[in-house]
């Protein structure tokens, strides 16, 4: 069986929220059916978009049809300016006018020319989207593509990430695996991922990548400790971050960043301010998400907040504002979440929210641990605390946004992943009953057992319980 290489990057994506798999996953999908019809693009005179299954069902919710318009037009979601998106699709509306990749227009009316298919799902992945044009000779074509989690899509008929082959020195499918490498070798669980990451590129060039993937984070916390308003999606839904932040300051004044940080820290670190900034910090990066804002997926977009929210905490009180610590840091989590990814699924639609902020929290969890010193083992004991105590966790979000319950649910993935840290540095893993392994394993049957109206279909729990749970139209 071919290893799968997962890098760092292939974890952390810099993209726009709300959804990594129903946003980021259909507009990386619509670029690369951009890219595969080549010299035939000029040549396209139609185009239908069919969506099936949860991408269908929670689309308008996730803006699944904006990520593909704009993937279409030839906008990269790591660049295009998020300002623009109403503007772009507005224009796009009216018009009925569609720039493929920026340069070839052609009649395109997104009401009639994107099918929701409600009721028609695809075997191998809920998230699934297939792109039909005509081409002027009379020709036609279709390509089927699936958003399987975290911003990964992958064709009809294609395996694993074919794109992204290497050889690794240190192939790692399992956390028994890794544990092994790292015993092998003397290496902590980050120095054996640099050593990977190395197949790809320079350990120079990895380690402004991942700060470069810090800043995202940093700049997106930022930003959304200081907005305010609604959230869009006819929910009503307000931002609370910005109010919390200005409330927990009680007067301390900043000019930035890292004077917030210091004023930040000059209110102590008993408990509750504590506890009450780490929710802050999740809280600001989920009402960005929400807010079709620049997010890293984390490894989802849904789950966006947790990782950065932990990170900052450390920086923030435990005096670890320090470059090589947050590529420490990063290094970690992106293998834990990569072992998931391999070994059950960071699909909401496939497994539930346990596969979004339970995974997310078992990386943060991971991460905090190895940079306060824990062992290997603890690192891995961290992670499983983490993911067990997120077993069986839904994904069922109201009115198909990522607003209820979501964004609050990255807090708990936060104190979550906190809380384990903390056991883990207090305990002897020789001793533990439960392997990371075992509760991968877990999680993934819990998936498979799992009804699909509690993967990301809106068709159960809060989604049809509460009376805010109407589409938006």
């Amino acid at each position: 069986m071919p290893h799968e290489c997962i890098s760092v990057f292939d974890i952390f994506k810099i993209g726009v929220g709300p959804s990594s798999s129903h946003t980021l996953g259909p507009w990386r999908a619509a670029m690369r059916f951009l890219d595969e019809l080549g010299d035939q693009l000029p040549e396209v005179t139609g185009l239908t978009v069919l969506l099936y299954g949860s991408l269908a069902k929670t689309g308008h919710g996730h803006g699944t049809d904006i990520a593909v318009l704009l993937g279409l037009s030839g906008d990269d979601p790591v660049t295009f300016d998020v300002s623009q998106i109403t503007p772009k699709i507005d224009g796009i509306r009216r018009d009925r006018k569609l720039q493929l990749n920026g340069k070839y227009t052609i009649t395109f009316d997104p009401v009639s020319d994107i099918a929701f298919l409600f009721e028609e799902s695809l075997p191998f992945h809920p998230n699934a989207l297939t792109f039909l044009v005509t081409l002027r000779n009379g020709d036609q074509l279709a390509a089927t593509y699936y958003s399987i989690g975290g911003g990964f899509v992958v064709k009809e008929g294609e395996a694993g990430n074919p794109q992204n082959s290497v050889d690794l020195p240190f192939p790692i499918d399992t956390a028994r695996q890794l544990l092994q490498w790292c015993i092998k070798t003397g290496f902590s669980i980050s120095e054996l991922v640099m050593e990977n990451e190395q197949a790809w590129r320079s350990e120079a060039a990895t380690r402004e990548g991942v700060l470069k993937i810090w800043q995202v984070m940093q700049e997106c916390i930022y930003r959304g400790c200081h907005t305010t308003g609604e959230l869009p999606g006819g929910l009503k839904v307000g931002r609370r971050a910005a109010a919390l932040n200005k409330k927990l300051l009680n007067g301390r004044t900043y000019t930035d960043y890292h004077s917030w940080i210091t004023a930040i820290r000059e209110g102590g670190q008993h408990f509750s301010y504590t506890l009450d900034w780490v929710s802050c910090f999740a809280l600001a990066v989920n009402e960005e998400n929400a807010s079709f804002g620049r997010v890293v997926t984390a490894p989802t977009n849904g789950a966006a907040g947790v990782i950065p929210a932990v990170l900052q905490y450390y920086i923030a009180f435990c005096d670890g504002f320090d470059p090589e610590r947050i590529i420490q840091f990063l290094l970690t989590a992106s293998e834990i979440g990569s072992i998931f990814k391999k070994r059950a699924t960071i699909s909401a639609a496939m497994g539930g929210c346990q596969a979004e902020i339970g995974v997310s929290s078992a990386m943060a969890a991971a991460a905090l641990t190895e940079c306060m010193g824990g062992s290997q083992r603890q690192v891995l004991m961290a992670a499983e605390i983490a993911m067990e105590h997120h077993l069986g966790l839904t994904c069922d979000p109201i009115g198909g946004l990522v607003q209820i319950p979501c964004i609050e649910r990255n807090t708990m993935g936060a104190i979550k992943a906190i809380t384990a840290c903390q056991l883990a540095l207090q305990s002897n893993p020789e001793l533990a009953k439960v392997s990371l392994d075992a509760v991968v394993k877990t999680m993934w049957e819990t998936a498979l057992d799992m009804n699909s109206k509690y993967k990301e279909t809106s068709d159960g729990g809060l989604a049809v319980n509460i009376p805010l749970s109407l589409p938006e139209c």
